[in-house]
């Protein structure tokens, strides 16, 4: 499965970058670089790195978690083209929920992101237009919400997190790679809005 290969590609990009900090410079995302020096590459490659073992750990389990559900519900709906189009909904995911924060902090030279989380939000969020109606958990929620529920309430926490920027989580990330998800799925099956409806009422 793609999921599967995606994982192993950034878990071992991953561990590599952590003893190299010749690639972590390299693959790490700092708009200000892209800025100057063209280096658009690192809207992808950022997403293959972590900060440690436990960044890398969660990102990945969240992926295994609800990639390979969205991974099988697109070759059931879009057939041959189901794992090419889970591909692009992956990587175009990196680029866009990675563009607010690279407009906003394009002339600071010492941001810097790195991880998955903006794509594995997007991957989330069309788990949630397909399945509204499971039950998930998600920090710092501590008990088991519909999905339909939940998703909202964690754009609104996401949303709320990156107006503070108090701390170190790209919540930017996550809100526009939800945000990405949510408009990937309806772009590709339109029928996903009466489907949602249907399951949820």
């Amino acid at each position: 499965m793609i999921t599967y290969i995606i994982i192993a590609m950034t878990v071992i990009s991953s561990i590599l970058a952590f003893g190299n900090q010749t690639l972590m410079s390299n693959c790490i995302f700092n708009p200000y670089v892209i800025n100057s020096r063209k280096q658009y590459h690192r809207f992808v490659t950022s997403g293959f790195i972590h900060a440690d073992l436990m960044h890398l750990f969660f990102n990945m389990y969240a992926l295994y978690l609800f990639g390979t559900n969205v991974e099988l519900a697109f070759k059931a709906l879009f057939h041959n083209l189901g794992s090419t189009l889970y591909i692009t909904l992956y990587v175009t995911a990196l680029v866009m929920s990675a563009s607010f924060s690279y407009f906003k902090h394009r002339e600071n030279p010492r941001y810097n992101a790195l991880g998955a989380s903006g794509a594995v939000s997007a991957v989330l969020f069309v788990s949630i237009v397909l399945y509204p109606t499971q039950e998930l958990m998600i920090f710092p929620i501590p008990f088991f919400i519909p999905s339909y529920i939940l998703g909202p309430l964690y754009l609104l926490y996401s949303y709320y997190m990156g107006r503070r920027g108090t701390d170190n989580i790209g919540h930017d990330a996550h809100f526009f790679g939800a945000l990405w998800g949510v408009l990937f799925i309806l772009l590709l099956w339109p029928d996903a809005i009466s489907h949602f409806i249907e399951q949820v009422f």
